[in-house]
């Protein structure tokens, strides 16, 4: 199984290379076109840049281009690489063998249906990856949802928000149940077409992923690296999102900007500790 390419068995049975070919091409082309539709929905590309100009004009000193790859390059490393963005660690790993789980998964997919590759590798990349996409997955939404650990909402009521992660892992349980009737030698007609089943199951599922991109998270994963570069540039030229810095109360020049400090809190305020960071994160 884990070294048998599923869709070289297609081509032999049913499903020619280019109709597989022709259907990857058209999620693309539904990927692509969701996103599109969602940041004009959104207007997450038009506030994106209004505010990236507002925060130009607030910058207290000017952020060169070595410094600006810089800032890429630690964004990459741990907004983006590692996730580093989570505080919870439960949620950081999940999200990791998600991650990480739906690239090789893709990846492996793109490979095997475009180069109908022999070699066993994109096929054991392929199978880990929906292996990872099922551990992250349902990890998450059994036990890390902000409404099922926190509000108590039952794990079976669904949102349309819910569409990216229960299409996610469904496509990947989908196809490892698909692969493992068709590597087993079951046909159409010997298992009672339970194969045909799982894999009208795993079309449906991964149709779903790939068409709901405006109703899903799915666009949001080409938004938040650029928007976390702005986010590091702001606090590099000073324009700090238009939020407050960091202010010692006890500064004489602080206290005469901010009167109520000494007014309410006197001239030596005390330490109001890590606020809501004494809490152990246990939300999105």
């Amino acid at each position: 199984m884990f070294e048998t390419n599923p869709f070289a068995e297609l081509s032999v049975t049913f499903i020619t290379p280019e109709v597989m070919q022709m259907y990857l091409i058209v999620m693309a082309v539904l990927v692509a076109g969701g996103t599109i539709l969602d940041m004009i929905h959104k207007k997450s590309a038009k506030y994106f840049f209004q505010d990236s100009e507002k925060a130009k004009k607030n910058a207290k000193r000017t952020v060169g281009a070595g410094e600006k790859a810089g800032l890429a390059v630690a964004t990459l490393a741990n907004e983006v690489l590692t996730s580093g963005e989570f505080s919870n660690t439960k949620r950081r790993l999940s999200h990791l063998l998600t991650m990480y789980g739906f690239i090789g998964f893709v990846v492996a997919t793109i490979v095997m249906i475009f180069g109908f590759s022999d070699n066993a590798l994109f096929a054991q990349l392929w199978h880990i990856g929906a292996i990872m996409l099922c551990v992250g997955g349902y990890w998450f939404w059994f036990f890390i949802r902000v409404d099922v650990n926190s509000e108590g909402v039952r794990w079976y009521q669904l949102r349309r928000a819910d569409l990216f992660i229960v299409s996610l892992f469904t496509t990947a349980t989908f196809g490892l149940i698909w692969s493992y009737l068709q590597s087993s030698g079951a046909g159409a007609v010997a298992d009672m077409g339970w194969t045909t089943l799982f894999f009208a199951l795993f079309i449906i599922s991964n149709t779903t992923l790939f068409s709901t991109v405006l109703w899903s998270k799915f666009a949001h994963m080409f938004f938040k690296p650029a928007a976390a570069l702005q986010k590091r540039i702001a606090h590099a030229d000073g324009s700090n999102l238009n939020l407050p810095g960091d202010y010692d109360l006890t500064d004489p020049a602080v206290q005469a900007r901010f009167p109520d400090i000494p007014t309410y809190m006197g001239k030596n305020p005390p330490n109001m500790g890590p606020g809501i960071r004494r809490e152990p994160a246990n939300h999105y």
